[in-house]
């Protein structure tokens, strides 16, 4: 539990499902998160629970990357949650555009951001979708299967994917890719998953 006392701690995504858990568990364990919101949901659990009221707030979106350099810099980041993406698949599919802006180029940005700052930042983690495999022949997949997303979300999640390996292998940047089923729980407010 003392490993997070004190550290600053980004989160993208704050609003959202996984968000407003993570950064309710960060102030359990008494981090100092700094959580970046696109889009005030006031019926999120980070509303709702009175998160907002007990973390750094900062309005804007991934695809700005002059705020992230300036938030992680500004508020000495040394962990960063990458929650924070367009997680509706038929949303995806109907707005590929603004689908694969906010995930591939917002993770880009955000993992450049943090790259420039790397003297600071020593653990980046991205939470991915085992839909980044894509239809896979063979079941169940596993890590080594390939990246094949097809359509627009599982697309946006393979080249996330890539992208975070290639800050990784080029960089040495500590970043890690976690690949998640579908979640759901306390707080979805996706009613139709």
């Amino acid at each position: 539990m003392s490993f997070w006392t004190d550290k600053n701690v980004l989160v993208t995504g704050a609003t959202g499902l996984l968000g407003s858990h993570m950064v309710e568990e960060l102030l359990a364990r008494g981090a100092a998160p700094v959580c970046l919101v696109r889009d005030g949901v006031p019926r999120s659990l980070f509303h709702g629970r009175g998160l907002d009221r007990r973390c750094v707030s900062v309005q804007g979106q991934l695809e700005d990357y002059p705020l992230l350099e300036r938030v992680i810099n500004e508020h000495e980041i040394e962990a960063v949650f990458h929650l924070g993406a367009q997680t509706i698949v038929g949303t995806a599919g109907r707005n590929p555009l603004s689908t694969w802006e906010a995930n591939v180029r917002g993770s880009y940005n955000l993992l450049e951001a943090c790259r420039r700052n790397e003297r600071k930042v020593r653990r980046v983690v991205v939470a991915s979708s085992d839909k980044a495999y894509g239809d896979q022949p063979v079941l169940p997949y596993t890590e080594a299967s390939p990246l094949e997303g097809r359509f627009p979300y599982d697309c946006s999640k393979s080249c996330t994917d890539l992208i975070s390996r290639c800050y990784f292998e080029s960089y040495q940047l500590p970043v890690c890719v976690t690949r998640c089923g579908n979640l759901f729980g306390p707080g979805d407010l996706n009613w139709n998953r």
